[in-house]
């Protein structure tokens, strides 16, 4: 049996710190501000692509759906369960994520981010270094367990 390394370790702890806190946020827009209230927010991007706009009862959806994805993947990352279907969900949202706040800081927008259900408005900069951490650890994340993968596999030495 092959030894836990320290790196496997702190793997584990950032899959649980970051899965907690998609459903942390997640649950935020569920049950804090409500998804009435998310629905808002993500109109207040106006995000369109040609002649396909979010709004209306697609800003509807994307509201109502979006918090679900964020609990979902973040219980499937932080327990284990379907792991890899949940790195993959949080990059997605994380991707959705940086190119929603990206456009609107392009543009100008003094908007809400919605990301907390809350009114404040949203600090670009700050969200950028968010982002660059999420990406960041998502990225090492998969480097660890496809290293650890390939060692207890037999494909590479523990060197």
């Amino acid at each position: 049996m092959t030894p836990i390394r320290k790196s496997e370790i702190f793997a584990l702890i950032l899959r649980v710190v970051m899965g907690s806190w998609f459903v942390y946020t997640g649950g935020l827009k569920i049950f804090g501000s409500g998804l009435d209230r998310f629905v808002t927010d993500i109109e207040n991007y106006r995000l369109s692509f040609g002649d396909f706009a979010i709004t209306g009862n697609i800003a509807v959806v994307v509201a109502y759906l979006v918090p679900w994805v964020e609990v979902i993947a973040g219980l499937s990352f932080m327990s284990g369960i379907f792991r890899k279907g949940g790195w993959w969900l949080m990059l997605g949202l994380v991707m959705a994520f940086v190119i929603s706040v990206g456009s609107a800081w392009a543009r100008g927008l003094d908007i809400s981010c919605g990301c907390l259900g809350g009114t404040d408005k949203i600090s670009y900069w700050q969200k950028a270094v968010e982002f660059a951490v999420y990406l960041a650890a998502l990225g090492w994340i998969a480097w660890v367990e496809w290293k650890t993968s390939r060692q207890r596999n037999g494909l590479e030495s523990e060197s």
